[in-house]
């Protein structure tokens, strides 16, 4: 497969699907406590689902939390 023709955001929804709130976690906390940065563009898909459904409200508090840890 050519690496161009790969579309993580499919693969990664396509890997998750059928997958339990358990499964999920599990997915969540195995990505950040492994330290491979292979698992960063998954948590970012992830992410880009939940800045997607939050409101403005929800928004600004992932925003100030990023920020205050980045600070």
């Amino acid at each position: 497969m050519n690496i161009s023709n790969l579309d993580l955001r499919a693969a990664i929804m396509q890997n998750m699907q059928g997958s339990s709130k358990e499964d999920v976690r599990h997915t969540i906390v195995d990505a950040i406590t492994s330290g491979e940065e292979k698992t960063l563009p998954g948590l970012g898909v992830l992410f880009e689902l939940l800045w997607r459904e939050a409101n403005d409200q929800e928004k600004n508090k992932m925003v100030d939390c990023i920020y205050n840890q980045v600070q």
